[in-house]
Order: C-alpha cells, then structure tokens, then sequence
C-alpha cells in the first residue's frame, strides 16, 4: 500500500497562496485528482484470481503455515516461526527469474488436479535443516551450493512430510494427495507452464535458529482452474460448518472417549497426626479415621470429586456401591 505524501507547513503556505493569486483553480486540482485515481491495466496479462479467492488461498495456507510450523519444530527439536506474507498473482516468467541460483526447488503434483506445483525453499532455511538433522546447531552454511546426494535424500524426507500438512490443509477445499515428483537446484530447469501463463505465489517467512529465508508456493492458475468456483470465503466458511456437524467426526470422538482410562479412586477418611507419632508409627499400629462406619466415602475421578458411595464386598473382592452423584462443581473441575 502507498503512503501518501505529507505537505510541510510552507508548502501548505505557497498552496494556499497559488490558489489565492489565480496561477493554481480549483478545477484544475480536482481533474488531476480525478487522473490520479486511473488504474492502469494490462490487457495481455489479466488478472486470473478476484480478491475474494486470493483471501481464500491467504486463509487456507495460514493453516499450512501453522501446521508446518508443528511439525519442524517437533522434527527438528528447535523454535520455528513461519507465518504467510503475502499472496501474489504474476507470470511463471516472473516468478523464475526471482529466484537465486541454486535454488532448492521442489515439483509435485496435487492429485486429483492436473499439473504440477512448486515448492521453493531459501537455501538458508534447507542447510540449517540439514545441519540441526546431523547433529549440528542449526546454523546455515554462508556458501551458495548445490546438494550432496545424501543431502538431497534428507531434504525429499522433509519435503514429503511437509506435504502431508499441505494436503491436511486443502482439506477444506478439495481431498488432494500432494506426491514429490522432483527436486532441482536450478530454476531454469523447472518449466511447468509456459513463461507467460499466470500462477498465484504464497510467500511464507520462515525463521529456523538463526537461519531466516522465504518459502515460496507456486500454483499455476491451470492447476486450479477447475476449483475455482470453490476458492470462495462462502464455500470456505460452509465447508467448515459442514465439518463441524458431521455426525461421523461425532461418533468418531464418542468412541475415543469411551476407550478412554481415566483414574479413580475412594478416599476411606483422614486422620491428623503430629511429626512425632508418625515418626514413632510401626506395623500393627492403628490409626483413628474421622470417618464412622455408617458415613458416606467420597470417589474421586481424577481430581475431582464426583460420586458417593458404599464399601462392601463382591465375591472375593473390595467393592463399592455409588450412592449419590455430585453435581456441585463438576463445571469448574471439567
């Protein structure tokens, strides 16, 4: 966004005083305004994305961002920052010739759509990776150079596993199953579209250790040329809802929480007594509960108290029989 101009006083003077003389009307800064407010289009390269589908596309990859974040830094054992940018639309043309070489480049597809994307990492971001996955302390080489072999074996690990947060985040799109097809090192060897044809670019920056860089995301618009209908905050907003009452995802939860072991126990009563009896406390000795034996004894699930109950017997076994089931504070204890 441009920040408009700031006149100083004496320039705000010398107007005034223009407008007072004759030299400078009234009409004639109002019709320079009205120029001003022209935008220039390029007939030869339209826009392909409206702004409601490139907010779409900002939402949808902050949850990537997210989700990307989790994952480096349980992997890497480390503070990771990646946030989203910005969301751009230009020529793959572009986009290419703003990347430094060497570059680490990955290409996949996201079937079921036709194409292939791109996911660009700064090399200060990979060989920090690297160096925090060998044992180092995570700091980035100073050399611009190409992988090694093993590198690169290390390098699609993480690329692949970077996926499985890419597709977990289209979700609420389009089920995608993102698959590594390639990884280059030099831009001009990663022709997916024709120079001219129009990608959307979702820059992230990413902060690992000490190492900081960009993390680009090019989708050519052909790829989502079939979907774009679902690239809305409307259809964005309603899948989400949707998600949110399935009734599967409700039984699924039912089912886990009823598999779930929680602690119980039953306190049989309390009893005070000083730091000198029970440092003289021995087998056989006998402790005096405030509890009788008509009273009721407390069961506590986990920490909270929750049932009445009864001691008695069933068969060979202790046992106990609920009474009662307390309401009071079972809100604040959740």
């Amino acid at each position: 966004m441009s920040v408009p101009d700031i006149l100083s006083q004496t320039e705000i003077d010398e107007l005034l005083s223009a407008l007072s003389t004759g030299v400078v009307s009234a009409e004639e800064m109002h019709l320079e305004q009205k120029q001003r407010k022209v935008k220039v289009y390029d007939f030869k390269r339209p826009d392909k994305f409206s702004k409601d589908q490139i907010r779409t596309l900002y939402m949808l990859h902050e949850n990537f961002a997210r989700l990307l974040n989790t994952f480096l830094s349980g992997h890497l054992r480390t503070i990771v920052h990646i946030n989203v940018v910005s969301v751009d639309q230009l020529t793959y043309e572009e986009f290419i010739r703003s990347l430094p070489n060497p570059s680490v480049i990955s290409i996949f597809a996201m079937n079921p759509l036709k194409g292939n994307v791109i996911f660009d990492w700064h090399p200060n971001l990979i060989f920090a990776i690297i160096d925090r996955l060998f044992g180092g302390t995570g700091l980035a080489t100073m050399k611009s150079r190409g992988l090694t072999d093993i590198e690169e074996v290390i390098v699609r690990r993480v690329m692949s596993k970077s996926l499985e947060g890419f597709q977990e985040a289209w979700k609420q799109v389009l089920d995608i199953e993102p698959i590594l097809e390639a990884i280059e090192t030099n831009p001009q060897f990663t022709q997916i579209v024709a120079p001219n044809d129009m990608v959307v670019i979702i820059t992230l920056q990413a902060k690992i250790m000490q190492a900081e860089g960009l993390i680009n995301i090019c989708i050519p618009y052909l790829v989502l040329e079939s979907i774009m209908s679902k690239l809305t905050t409307t259809f964005w907003v309603a899948s989400s809802m949707a998600k949110q009452a399935s009734p599967e995802d409700i039984t699924f939860l039912q089912r886990k929480l009823e598999r779930s072991f929680i602690p119980m126990s039953v306190e049989l009563g309390q009893a005070s007594v000083s730091v000198h009896e029970l440092l003289d406390l021995s087998v056989d000795d006998v402790l005096r509960l405030r509890t009788k034996v008509t009273d009721e004894l407390k069961v506590f699930v986990g920490n909270g108290e929750k049932f009445r109950c009864k001691p008695g017997i069933s068969g060979k076994n202790t046992a106990i029989q609920i009474t009662k089931i307390c309401l009071e504070g079972v809100e604040d204890s959740e």
